[in-house]
Parts: structure tokens; C-alpha cells; sequence
């Protein structure tokens, strides 16, 4: 056992937590003024769960955008359900909040990325941090905090 304190583990579970209080709080009362979201996850993650034609175009990663048009947002402590509209075509989403890899308000220039590691034997495969995250459909120049150097 190691006597060390889990930096990437405890600023993992914060962020996540960040993400499931701020989409309480938009299931509860709407999106507040320019306010919306572009969420970027793994469709492989154990626990998605989409139609089977989504996840046959989306093989591994998907951006959705919360904005406009949604329906049925509600969260839990492992994720949240959605309804979205694909070319009229409404379809309900569970993300769990582990499968996200970045969530982007480009209204106020916030994004947080979930950096990956490929090693198994990495325990702390992956660690948050908060930068500028430039889906397609979304540009920001939110400032850069790396918690790289506080990892092993």
C-alpha cells in the first residue's frame, strides 16, 4: 500500500462532481442565459448506453451538445440520461460521468479534458485538466491550469 496522497484519483472524482452539479442544476431549472455545453465521450465505456446506430457511427468517441433542444436531462451519482433530437429523430443517452472525456460552456470559456493514459498498469490512468478545449463546432480561450505536474 502506498503512503502517498492520489492527486490525479481526488482531482478526477472533483471534477466529475463539478459536471453532475452543474447538470443538476440545469435539470432542475434550464439553461441559464448563453449558457451550453459541448460534451465529448467514450461510446465504449462500460455502462453507455445509446441506440445501436448510434454507437455503429460513433465507434468510440461522440460530442454532444447541449443547447437548444434536449429533454429528459436527469442525473445521478454515475451519470446522466438525455434526450437528444438526431435529424428529428429523438433519442435517449446514459453517459456515465467516467465515460466523459471533455466538457466544454464555450458561453463562458470553461472546458475541462480527461487526459488518458494506454498503460494498464498505470492505476491513475487518467487525470483531469482544466484547459482550452476546442471541439469543431466550438472554439475557447479559457486559461490552461496542467495538473501534470503534480502526477507521479
Amino acid at each position: 500500500m502506498s503512503r502517498s496522497i492520489d492527486y490525479g484519483n481526488l482531482m478526477h472524482r472533483a471534477m466529475r462532481s463539478l459536471i453532475q452539479q452543474v447538470l443538476t442544476q440545469v435539470s432542475e431549472d434550464g439553461l441559464p442565459g448563453e449558457h451550453h455545453f459541448f460534451i465529448t465521450f467514450n461510446t465504449r465505456q462500460a455502462g453507455v448506453d445509446m441506440a445501436d446506430w448510434l454507437k455503429e457511427r460513433y465507434p468510440q468517441e461522440m460530442t454532444i451538445v447541449i443547447q437548444h433542444w434536449f429533454d429528459n436531462l436527469a442525473v445521478n451519482d454515475d451519470g446522466f440520461t438525455v434526450t437528444l433530437n438526431f435529424g428529428n429523430r429523438p433519442e435517449p443517452l446514459f453517459i456515465p460521468f467516467d465515460a466523459i472525456r471533455t466538457f466544454v460552456d464555450p458561453s463562458v470559456e470553461f472546458g475541462l479534458r480527461f487526459e488518458t493514459s494506454d498503460s494498464e498498469d498505470d492505476e491513475d490512468a487518467e487525470a483531469p485538466m482544466a484547459q482550452d478545449v476546442e471541439p469543431e463546432a466550438a472554439k475557447s480561450d479559457a486559461q490552461i491550469v496542467s495538473l501534470d505536474s503534480f502526477r507521479k
